[in-house]
């Protein structure tokens, strides 16, 4: 029987067209759209109609019509959307470049950083236009960064030093972080907290009264995560001693134990050193100067400090030493190690690339 209506195009495809119309059409990472147009198409080239092709895949005839004209035209490339029309843009390049410049090199004449209405005043444009642009290139002039240049001329050793430990441990050995978080102190609200409630956050008072304050010692066992606290009134190298004393009991005497300390002047007493030169398996390693972020007890007090004590409410000295004690024994039924994975060559490098950014800093 003859076929009625309009006559179309035929469609033909070659054998490599094919293999990527039908790869197209099932690859899962394709657009729907795409891959119902490759649909489309090969429905075409097997010689059935529009109307038949579209009740095969579920759209209009008009819409089949569309893509094999598409194809027949640009064969492939047609299958693409084409950009879609709209408002010519209005910020020129020079203009984009007048922003990032300024916004880098210079600063207002009354204030110290941009914001969005004086860059919008100093250029001309719009404030929304001014916060795309620095969307754009990653600009956050109202945000500043703090950081600390170490001193120590032995800075690479240490570094090499310490994340050795980390990431490959000596065997038949227990590595500990190890430092004191000192001047912890027990403060009450100067009238009762309200409590949280639906549409409204917990509330105190910004004033407080102080009851004295703590100092506790902690070791970080890096391999499994668990803590060995001890807490002191006074911060000295004494009660550093009694701390170690405490831990050469808790640790298994056939096992060597690796201290991972920062520099401070407690940690290096002739006391200290009387101690260790009489136990052996204690060998000493120290973080360089300005540089406590490599020690990973630092991260647990951190958490300490965010989940215990900075909205904690203490009446008493035994209070916030009892709530202390509380914490380590919580986290110790289910401790979690920080998993340490920059080498120190990433870490000098890094460093060195940072270095290079700021004038004077130095190599």
């Amino acid at each position: 029987m003859a076929r009625r209506g309009r006559p179309v195009a035929e469609l033909t495809l070659t054998d490599e067209e094919r293999e990527t119309l039908v790869r197209w059409s099932r690859r899962a990472k394709s657009s729907q759209a795409l891959a119902q147009r490759c649909r489309i198409v090969l429905g075409c080239a097997d010689g059935r109609s529009n109307q038949e092709v579209a009740a095969e895949v579920g759209v209009w005839p008009q819409t089949v019509g569309k893509w094999r004209r598409r194809f027949l035209e640009k064969r492939l490339e047609g299958l693409a959307d084409e950009p879609r029309p709209g408002a010519p843009r209005r910020i020129t390049d020079e203009q984009v470049e007048e922003v990032i410049v300024k916004t880098l090199e210079a600063t207002p004449r009354e204030a110290t950083h941009w914001s969005r209405a004086s860059m919008a005043a100093a250029t001309g444009l719009s404030k929304s236009t001014i916060g795309r642009i620095w969307r754009a290139f990653e600009l956050k002039p109202h945000r500043v960064d703090a950081f600390k240049l170490s001193n120590d001329p032995q800075f690479i050793d240490k570094v090499r030093d310490v994340v050795g430990l980390y990431l490959d441990p000596p065997e038949h050995a227990m590595v500990l972080a190890v430092d004191e978080k000192s001047q912890i102190q027990a403060l009450d609200r100067s009238a009762p907290v309200l409590p949280m409630m639906p549409g409204m956050p917990e509330r105190r008072t910004h004033d407080y009264v102080r009851h004295g304050i703590t100092t506790l010692f902690a070791a970080l066992d890096v391999a499994t995560g668990k803590v060995i606290g001890s807490i002191h009134r006074r911060h000295r190298a004494s009660e550093f001693k009694k701390f170690l004393a405490k831990l050469d009991k808790e640790v298994p005497a056939e096992v060597d134990v690796h201290l991972i300390c920062d520099n401070y002047t407690t940690h290096k007493h002739l006391t200290i050193q009387r101690w260790l030169a009489a136990h052996p398996r204690f060998h000493m390693h120290f973080t360089p100067t300005y540089s406590s972020w490599l020690n990973q007890v630092e991260r647990w007090f951190g958490l300490l400090t965010e989940q215990r004590l900075r909205r904690g409410v203490h009446k008493s000295i035994q209070a916030l030493e009892k709530d202390i004690r509380d914490w380590i024994e919580a986290w110790n039924t289910d401790p979690r190690p920080f998993a340490w994975t920059k080498t120190a060559d990433e870490i000098l490098e890094r460093l060195t690339a940072y270095l290079q950014r700021i004038p004077g800093a130095g190599h």
